[in-house]
């Protein structure tokens, strides 16, 4: 990791709004508010905040970071859209973690000993977003999308360390899985500085050239008006 490199990440992926400013391995300073809505609005200030906060001007970066999903379809657009716009204001790279890679880096080693990492996130429906990590955060196998009936068929035969915001609606189907199951100290949201922490070890082989792209696990949800009985189809 550069000494002096200094990334600006953000995140709006789930249920709140984070943004934070990484030099080197010290966070300059960040900022996290809980919200279920309302991430486009409030994400640019918050940018511009941690910015004054850390004492630096947008051209002293170096670097942005952005979560890419699965979370809320909109606010993995949002958080996209404005990596984007930066990016080409700016002239930066944009480096892209999943929110999955974010929850599970925010676990500790000692909790994760001898388990599988079990990501959890809701995804509504009684469906989650999920991904298998090993201790040392090795994926077991791709993102996936189950609901509570198809979860535990999914999981390994071995101790598990849960976390994520589907946990709670998750414990009922657990209790299925016939492993010790603990759930880990960290925060069901992603965090910003972690992700800043994550984009940081990418920068080398990030050469600004790629763009972050959407992490879905399933189609957004959308209700299509109803057809007009009127028209006819010619």
């Amino acid at each position: 990791m550069a000494d002096n490199l200094r990334i600006l990440a953000f995140d709006t992926s789930g249920n709140s709004c984070a943004a934070a400013v990484l030099e080197g391995d010290r966070i300059l300073a960040a900022e996290q508010q809980l919200m279920e809505r309302g991430q486009a609005e409030r994400l640019v200030p918050m940018i511009e905040t941690v910015l004054e906060t850390a004492k630096l001007s947008h051209d002293q970066l170096d670097a942005l970071a952005v979560t890419t999903g699965p979370g809320a379809f909109t606010g993995v657009r949002i958080g996209l859209a404005t990596a984007r716009g930066y990016g080409l204001a700016l002239g930066l790279p944009q480096i892209g973690a999943s929110s999955l890679e974010v929850l599970a880096a925010a676990t500790t080693p000692a909790e994760r000993r001898d388990r599988a990492l079990l990501i959890l996130i809701d995804a509504k429906r009684r469906d989650f977003f999920a991904q298998l990590f090993d201790e040392n955060l090795i994926p077991m196998g791709n993102p996936f999308s189950a609901s509570s009936e198809t979860l535990v068929a999914q999981l390994p035969a071995m101790p598990l360390l849960i976390t994520g915001s589907g946990c709670d609606q998750a414990e009922p189907a657990l209790d299925r899985h016939p492993f010790d199951i603990r759930r880990s100290a960290a925060p069901s949201y992603c965090q910003a500085v972690i992700l800043a922490r994550l984009a940081a070890t990418r920068y080398s082989t990030n050469n600004g050239k790629t763009q972050p792209a959407p992490l879905y696990l399933r189609s957004p949800d959308v209700t299509l008006p109803p057809k007009d009985p009127r028209k006819t189809e010619k």
